[in-house]
């Protein structure tokens, strides 16, 4: 049996163990979080291109060392930048699908690195916490309690995670 539990004390010890060295070797900057694996690159020349496509296949090396395997279903590209090429990668010669908004660490990322979306988003989320949590829907519960919870939200577009409780 390969893999580690996800669901044990012991998987996330494990699972670092696993990959605490997937790193060697690797030119491209590389973050790891928990199960996730972030390669990037600032590419401006053909030879940028072909490190990525090579540290993806030193990563996909170490995985098999590992017996692990990548989930190439979650694996996506965010090509970044005015006249980008966007040249295809490929793991295990399939192609890496390219989209031009992803989320990293529940922040929404666009091509232009645009923060509206992330913004909008917040701001839908707070009115529908309001909306869940609060049974008045008088201008003098409402408008105060918005102006505190979105304010500050907006400001730093940060998406609230409570779970609220339905209250008068």
């Amino acid at each position: 049996m390969n893999g580690v539990s996800q669901c044990s004390v012991l998987g996330p010890i494990v699972f670092n163990i696993f990959i605490n060295d997937i790193d060697s070797g690797i030119e491209c900057s590389l973050g790891k979080l928990a199960a996730d694996i972030k390669l990037s690159r600032a590419v401006d020349v053909p030879e940028g291109w072909d490190a990525i496509q090579r540290d993806l296949e030193k990563l996909q090396e170490q995985a098999h060392v590992n017996l692990m395997k990548f989930n190439k279903a979650k694996c996506k590209v965010l090509h970044c930048g005015q006249g980008n090429l966007q040249y295809q990668y490929k793991m295990e010669e399939e192609p890496i699908v390219s989209r031009p908004l992803e989320k990293n660490l529940g922040m929404l990322l666009d091509v232009k690195l645009d923060m509206s979306q992330q913004c909008v988003l917040a701001a839908h989320h707070i009115l529908s916490c309001i909306q869940r949590s609060v049974a008045s829907r008088s201008r003098e519960v409402i408008f105060p309690l918005y102006s505190t919870l979105m304010k500050p939200s907006l400001e730093n577009c940060i998406q609230p995670t409570a779970n609220s409780k339905r209250t008068t």
